[in-house]
């Protein structure tokens, strides 16, 4: 589920949050680091269940009004597709969503069911819905394609529920869009031959992602005063209080997978790091580190002192 990237932004975010504590307790803030990224598939987790919530509160509904005194015929003989749909059932049957549930205790939507009854009543009042319930019986296919609309046009946009998500999680609103796509892919790969036993995402794609996210963090920390006289050498130009600290983070970062990470290419390093800039530091941001990085790249290679090993990783 977790991309390069998206580690790559956690560990920037973690460096810039020590230098601002002045925290040099690198064991507890590595500890910090692996848990904010911990807490992002709890996000995951959450928004799954969101689904399953809804589900059920959409059947606790219809029961309800078949209960009602003056019951409309159209009432006492609901269409039921909507609680029937065959990939909400799989989701609320899956073992692992459940264990994940129970072992983090995940009980938002109990707590604040509001947010449930909200969303259902904008699904309820849609296009999709009104297309979707216009017959009795549907496909497994029509099924899928409509729980993956009602997430993308209705839920993953709604602005009460981004404001609820960040409230509970300042950190939550980053990973938002990551999460809402790890979802996506998910729903995608759902077949009618699933069942309770179905697989969810992992966090990390594999064991060295994992470390990486722990080597990038350690290494740049270690070697922090290393690499920023690095940057000095390269902005004769620049007051060091001019250099926007996450700015700084992302070069120091770059630097490290310059020289100690030898299987990354040198132009992914920069292009993930300028990416990042763009979205998380100031307008000019990009241009300067780009600038920084091309002078430092290129005089490590000159120097031997690129730590690359294979072909195009210079």
């Amino acid at each position: 589920m977790l991309t390069r990237r998206h580690i790559r932004v956690k560990v920037m975010q973690s460096l810039y949050s020590m230098e601002q504590t002045q925290s040099d307790n690198l064991g507890k803030e590595e500890k910090f680091l692996l848990y904010s990224i911990d807490q992002m598939y709890e996000l995951f987790i959450i928004n799954l269940q969101l689904l399953v919530e809804i589900r059920k509160h959409a059947a606790e509904f219809l029961a309800k009004s078949q209960k009602k005194h003056l019951a409309t015929s159209e009432e006492k003989n609901p269409n039921t597709k909507f609680i029937n749909n065959e990939v909400l059932l799989l989701l609320e049957k899956n073992i692992q969503l459940k264990t994940e549930i129970e072992k983090k205790k995940l009980n938002c939507w109990e707590l604040d069911d509001e947010y449930v009854a909200i969303l259902w009543k904008e699904i309820k009042e849609s296009e999709l819905y009104t297309d979707y319930m216009s017959t009795k019986l549907s496909s497994f296919r029509e099924d899928k394609d409509f729980v993956l609309n009602v997430f993308k046009e209705i839920i993953a946009p709604n602005d009460k529920l981004y404001e609820y998500i960040e409230d509970k999680k300042l950190t939550w609103v980053d990973d938002l869009p990551l999460v809402n796509t790890s979802i996506i892919k998910m729903l995608r790969k759902v077949k009618s031959s699933h069942d309770e036993q179905m697989g969810l995402p992992k966090l990390y794609k594999d064991i060295e992602d994992k470390k990486f996210a722990t080597d990038i963090f350690r290494k740049t920390t270690l070697n922090g005063v290393e690499f920023t006289k690095e940057i000095d050498g390269k902005t004769p130009n620049w007051d060091q209080d001019r250099i926007a600290e996450l700015d700084k983070a992302i070069i120091k970062m770059a630097i490290c997978e310059f020289v100690k990470f030898p299987s990354i290419p040198v132009k992914v390093t920069i292009n993930e790091y300028l990416e990042i800039a763009k979205e998380y530091s100031t307008p000019k941001s990009s241009i300067f580190i780009n600038g920084i990085l091309d002078k430092i790249s290129k005089e490590y290679r000159e120097s031997g002192k690129l730590n690359k090993v294979g072909r195009g990783l210079m």
